[in-house]
């Protein structure tokens, strides 16, 4: 088949997202998956290695002859995949190691930022057991506590019970050497995913996560239970502030010291006067987000990643879609703190066709066990639709996930509640 081949790294919701992506792209031949699951099965080549393996993963791509490699996960971007891909001549998008410490320390990106002056919210480093209370003192409740690791997302703790708070700053020092308290920022949330290189940026459409497990944005934090795009928190005056005073000054510093060639992640706070701080910088496409982003794309994937990748993204034109897009992650029981595992899940190829309508089920922790999809994590899929207006994109997405099957599974009923309730 002509056209390129491309290798997706990873095993989530968002690889499945970009695997459709690619196999839909015009200038794409072939589309492989390492690990993948048991979406990405049904539509690309599944190689059974892992994402955290960069020895295994360069030498899959030279044993493919792949064109394009994409990296899903920030793991293997901080070990050093895109420097090994590009020391071999394959083309990675994805940030190289400098620049992939971003995400793998936040107190180097917080370093960064007041060095550039990118707003953000002010901290304080506790390296010692000792400044715990006093530390406490320095900020009113809720505390925000970091952990400077990389967590999966989840190396945060937001509390306004002082003891919790202590808890996990004394937990974070005893096992990393020290810990990150933060001012508390008020205020909407908001995810802008800017494709970037040295010559240029694009920011793709502005999203919206649901990070608490239960509705109304209760419980604990998880890795995400839905997502919506665009967010209309992200107004044209917000988002010509996050350009001037946050992706200009990023893009240019990351491109006077690294190979910064993939998405730089921005999570936004967006207060009530229209202020844009920046909550934390990834380095890779977010999850959900993802899931909700790349359906938006209408021109060809595989050109825009790949010219992010060879440093040439000045040279193209990327357009989008005048619709919206919502997702709806499906969860295993007792997610998000001990999720059940092995159970199978029926429905999971379930889709709406269309030219405006379309919708489909996005797979994340699944595997296939003799021709049946099984659960293998928390998050198991989630069910996306895509739509001329938000309400009908979440009328599509639910009715999709209630054609889902899997025992003790639950899902929230109210993504996207801040805009659909007014």
């Amino acid at each position: 088949m002509d056209g390129d081949v491309v290798l997706i790294v990873g095993g989530g919701g968002r690889e499945h997202a970009l695997a459709i992506g690619m196999v839909e792209s015009p200038s794409v031949g072939q589309v492989h998956v390492c690990p993948g699951n048991a979406g990405t099965s049904s539509i690309a080549t599944n190689h059974p290695v892992s994402a955290s393996d960069v020895g295994a993963i360069v030498s899959l791509a030279e044993e493919i002859s792949a064109d394009l490699v994409v990296v899903g996960p920030e793991a293997p971007l901080v070990s050093g995949l895109s420097d090994m891909l590009r020391s071999k001549g394959i083309a990675s998008f994805g940030p190289d190691a400098v620049g992939a410490r971003l995400e793998g320390s936040k107190e180097h990106a917080k370093d960064v930022m007041q060095t550039l002056g990118v707003p953000t919210a002010d901290v304080l480093k506790v390296s010692n057991v000792s400044e715990v209370e006093q530390s406490l003192d320095t900020f009113q409740p809720p505390w925000v506590v970091k952990r400077d690791v990389l967590a999966g997302g989840k190396g945060v703790t937001v509390t306004e019970d002082r003891l919790t708070a202590s808890e996990a700053l004394i937990d974070a020092i005893e096992s990393d050497g020290f810990v990150l308290l933060e001012e508390f920022m008020p205020g909407e949330e908001a995810s802008i995913l800017v494709v970037m290189d040295e010559s240029d940026f694009i920011c793709l459409p502005a999203s919206q996560d649901h990070k608490r497990v239960g509705e109304g944005d209760t419980g604990p934090n998880t890795g995400g239970m839905g997502a919506y795009a665009p967010a209309p928190v992200v107004t044209e005056t917000v988002l010509s502030r996050v350009i001037e005073e946050i992706v200009v000054p990023m893009h240019d510093y990351l491109a006077g010291v690294s190979c910064y060639r993939g998405c730089l992640y921005v999570g936004l706070m967006i207060d009530e006067h229209g202020t844009p701080r920046v909550v934390e910088f990834n380095v890779r496409f977010g999850d959900p987000e993802t899931q909700v982003t790349i359906p938006l794309i209408s021109s060809d994937l595989n050109e825009l990643l790949g010219a992010a990748a060879r440093g040439s993204l000045s040279d193209i034109d990327v357009s989008f879609r005048s619709s919206s897009a919502l997702t709806v992650v499906l969860a295993s029981e007792g997610y998000p703190s001990s999720a059940k595992t092995g159970r199978p899940l029926l429905g999971s190829d379930g889709k709406e066709s269309g030219e405006e309508r379309f919708g489909f089920v996005h797979h994340a922790g699944t595997k296939l066990v003799e021709q049946s999809v099984v659960s293998t994590g928390g998050r198991v899929c989630s069910a996306t639709g895509i739509a001329p207006s938000l309400s009908e994109a979440s009328e599509i997405a639910y009715s999709l996930i209630s054609g889902l099957e899997l025992e003790g599974s639950h899902y929230r009923m109210d993504i996207g509640h801040r805009v659909l309730k007014k």
